[in-house]
């Protein structure tokens, strides 16, 4: 692709996007734009001046509008900035590498910091530095900007070509330590567990045990067979919820002796692989778990189908938000989950430095000026007031110094999400530049159907910032060619392992996948691994 996009700007075969936003001069600024100065944002002194970016936002499932909801209007008042989002219908790569070989970029692209087509943008010039950009039309971005995420996203080139979300700093687990939350829970049936007695499922023999007493007591939901455990959904290279969760609820490391560790081959994982596979046996591993897709599975949330889940709790909300309405006492709350052997607390997943996804300003843009200054709004701390609270006085007052959305709009966003999304857009509707570390310092306030998985997170959430990216290997290398071949050999024998029909099976199965994995060159991929990791801590400024 790289060399199919040079070979085409080289011999000029293909023709860029234009836009037309008046004439521009040699660095792309619009001859009616200002720039801004050190003390005076540009968004301030070009906010009568009307001008609408295309903003290409790599999800499917993104349906919000700009110009329908009080922060989209309010915001495009105060800057004088409108959008119009451009979302893929279908395969996002398809759609993405497609504008990439077509030099199609719109103005703004906002996608996953771990997709490849990140650096395949940057190595091909499609994307502007943003640091570069700021030097020359709003110096204020350095003011605004996290230096600590600036200094993780900058290229070998010295260059800063995205701007993250949802990215958490080290700094940020001090500033807002007990504040902060995970995404990663055990979480149970309330009322099951409560009639169960509240067993204790940390231990293997625990966590058995409680599925067998589900199954023998609640054996259907409203006529459909009960789920004992599910996870999230099968793929080709794995599960997710019994890889990299299961792992963080048994507190395995992420190094041992200044190395990245092998968490996969820890005898603590090693263990509980073979509870899983003993339930499986037990009939208490549902056929549904193997083959569901998220949507499935969602609809089977909704029903209460479920006993217990190793899941992502903020991505069921519509589903737990139905349950609660129907009766409170079925909703899934948060328990001890899988323990290592020694009873250690659990070490869950926050927010990583990475964050969740990056923003680029397009080579194509039409008014480069403009994009950064907008984009210096936006992560500035008046961007996120306007974009997580709204409008003063419409979406949220302030109480005792802080902001607190109005009890209309607060209700409606902890019972139908949807509507208020549209209607008021608070709460970063428009997340692509939200800074959720800096929401967390206003004590977020959760619906009663949400509220306990978040807050029983609290104490475990663990910063692994040093640890981000390590799976990015650089695409067409040895190492990402081995770790290829490897995820996708343990997408099928993880199936196999669990469905192994005893554990003598198990052993045969797993030592087979050790093998592979040392044939193939695993330990070339953990040593490059290592080498990435001192880089990260070198960045993050730690030992």
């Amino acid at each position: 692709m790289k060399k199919l996009i040079a070979v085409a700007l080289a011999l000029g075969l293909v023709a860029p996007l234009t836009f037309a936003a008046g004439k521009q001069d040699a660095k792309g600024q619009s001859a009616a734009t200002v720039s801004g100065t050190g003390s005076t944002p540009g968004w301030k002194l070009n906010k009568d001046k009307p001008i609408t970016f295309d903003w290409y936002v790599n999800f499917s499932w993104f349906a919000r509008q700009w110009g329908d909801s009080a922060v989209s209007k309010y915001v495009t008042e105060k800057t004088g900035v409108n959008v119009r989002f451009v979302v893929p219908a279908g395969n996002e790569a398809e759609k993405l590498n497609s504008m990439i070989a077509g030099d199609t970029l719109p103005d703004l692209i906002t996608l996953g910091w771990w997709e490849s087509q990140v650096g395949m943008m940057i190595d091909a010039g499609l994307v502007l530095p943003l640091d570069e950009l700021a030097q020359n039309y709003d110096p204020i971005f350095f003011k605004v900007a996290n230096p600590e995420k600036l200094g993780w996203y900058r290229q070998p080139d010295g260059k800063v070509y995205g701007y993250p979300n949802a990215s958490y700093t080290p700094q940020d687990y001090v500033t807002y330590k007990g504040k902060l939350t995970s995404n990663e829970t055990f979480l149970v049936r309330k009322d099951m567990y409560e009639a169960l007695g509240k067993p204790d499922m940390t231990t293997p023999e625990g966590f058995l045990g409680a599925l067998r007493a589900a199954k023998a007591k609640f054996g259907t939901v409203n006529g459909q067979p009960l789920i004992p455990v599910g996870f999230q959904e099968f793929t080709d290279t794995g599960n997710v919820s019994l890889e990299k969760y299961i792992q963080n609820f048994l507190a395995i490391p992420n190094e041992k002796d200044g190395k990245f560790y092998d968490r996969g081959s820890d005898p603590e994982y090693v263990r509980w692989l073979k509870v899983f596979r003993q339930a499986n046996q037990e009939g208490l591993l549902a056929t549904d778990v193997f083959v569901d897709k998220r949507s499935q599975m969602e609809e089977k949330i909704a029903q209460g189908r479920y006993f217990a889940m190793f899941y992502q709790n903020w991505d069921m909300q519509a589903a737990q938000m139905a349950l609660y309405n129907k009766d409170p006492n079925t909703v899934y709350v948060a328990v001890e989950g899988p323990r290592n052997s020694k009873g250690a607390n659990p070490t869950l997943g926050g927010g990583g430095i990475a964050g969740w996804t990056v923003t680029m300003i397009s080579k194509n843009c039409k008014d480069k000026a403009r994009a950064i200054q907008f984009l210096t709004y936006l992560i500035s701390e008046e961007g996120q007031m306007d974009t997580c609270f709204g409008v003063p006085g419409v979406t949220y007052e302030t109480v005792n110094g802080k902001p607190q959305l109005l009890p209309a709009v607060e209700k409606l966003d902890s019972t139908d999400k949807n509507a208020q999304e549209t209607q008021y857009g608070v709460m970063y509707t428009y997340w692509m530049l939200m800074d959720t570390a800096w929401q967390g310092q206003f004590g977020a306030k959760y619906s009663p159907a949400l509220e306990q998985p978040q807050l029983w997170t609290r104490p475990y959430v663990t910063s692994f910032a040093a640890y981000d990216g390590l799976t990015q290997l650089a695409p067409g290398t040895d190492e990402a060619l081995i770790s290829e071949e490897l995820a996708r050999r343990w997408g099928k024998d993880l199936p196999l392992l669990l469905r192994a029909k005893s554990e003598s099976d198990f052993d045969r199965i797993w030592s087979d996948w050790q093998a592979f994995r040392k044939a193939k060159g695993a330990d070339k991929v953990l040593a490059k691994q290592t080498e990435m990791m001192k880089v990260n801590k070198g960045k993050l400024g730690l030992k």
